[in-house]
């Protein structure tokens, strides 16, 4: 009984150790990259490791007027309308496979999530073509589109699993009452479901707001660039002065970290209880 016990802690102190060195591969870089955009360039490439004398925040406001501020602009729009549009309209469609019975829903459900297996290098072609048949090169619908089309597959699964974990007694009710389908599905099923809602919208925002594919072969205009190929192109025009670019980094991996520091339990409690039922 002893050394069972011997055994048990030490496991929970290699699972400790483990993690701690986890989080310190994850945390330095963030840390140093915070520190180093408030440096000198001077500061920068005499002592990479050390503090500023003075934290610099004016290396923020150039950045923002070196074209960051503009590219913050068109991946806020881009980001927020295809999440919005990837979370409603998957928590739709995942209502439907997991509440109706319909001939040929398991081969929908299978053709849905069938575009997880499709790669998008693969596809690039056919796509430019059919963004310039439909004019919608080189604009921001077009790259929404294309978000939406990409991350809906992922999101069905997720929402349909989770869904088919909660009770339908509290629906039928509600029906026999009187209410409508949509009002069912507005007024009940989506307050239970915010968990997975808070999920599926963080993992969709990762996911559109640090894409870099899609935002520099579909959009040509600098005016309309998102963050990540914005930054790619400044890094040129900044290339002796690293402390500003370094700043535009920040920017663009602070919104990401603070939207999972604000939902990270109703993310954790969505994944875990999605993945009861598939």
């Amino acid at each position: 009984m002893r050394s069972g016990k011997w055994y048990g802690s030490l496991e929970k102190v290699l699972c400790f150790l483990v993690f701690c060195v986890l989080a310190l591969v994850i945390i330095v870089p963030l840390v140093w990259m915070m520190v180093s955009s408030l440096k000198t360039n001077r500061e920068f490439l005499t002592d990479v490791w050390g503090l500023p004398e003075v934290m610099h925040w004016e290396n923020y406001v150039q950045a923002f007027h070196q074209g960051v501020g503009n590219y913050f602009f068109n991946s806020i729009i881009v980001t927020v309308i295809a999440v919005f549009l990837i979370v409603v309209i998957g928590a739709m469609a995942s209502y439907v496979l997991s509440r109706f019975e319909f001939r040929g829903k398991m081969l929908l459900f299978l053709f849905l999530i069938g575009g997880m297996m499709i790669s998008p290098e693969v596809n690039l072609v056919s796509l430019f073509n059919l963004m310039k048949a439909l004019h919608l090169y080189n604009t921001r619908t077009g790259l929404i589109v294309v978000y939406c089309v990409f991350e809906l597959s992922f999101t069905i699964l997720l929402m349909r699993s989770y869904m088919l974990s909660l009770s339908k007694e509290v629906e039928e009710s509600a029906l026999i009452d009187g209410c409508s389908i949509f009002q069912v599905f507005l007024c009940i099923v989506l307050p239970v479901c915010k968990p997975v809602l808070a999920s599926a919208a963080l993992l969709s925002t990762m996911f559109c707001w640090n894409e870099y594919m899609f935002a520099a072969i579909f959009i040509e205009s600098n005016k309309l660039r998102t963050l990540p190929v914005g930054l790619a192109s400044l890094q040129k025009a900044l290339s002796t002065n690293y402390p500003v670019l370094i700043a535009g980094l920040t920017v663009s991996a602070l919104v990401v970290i603070l939207m999972f520091l604000i939902f990270q339990k109703q993310f954790i409690r969505g994944l875990a209880q999605g993945s009861v039922k598939g």
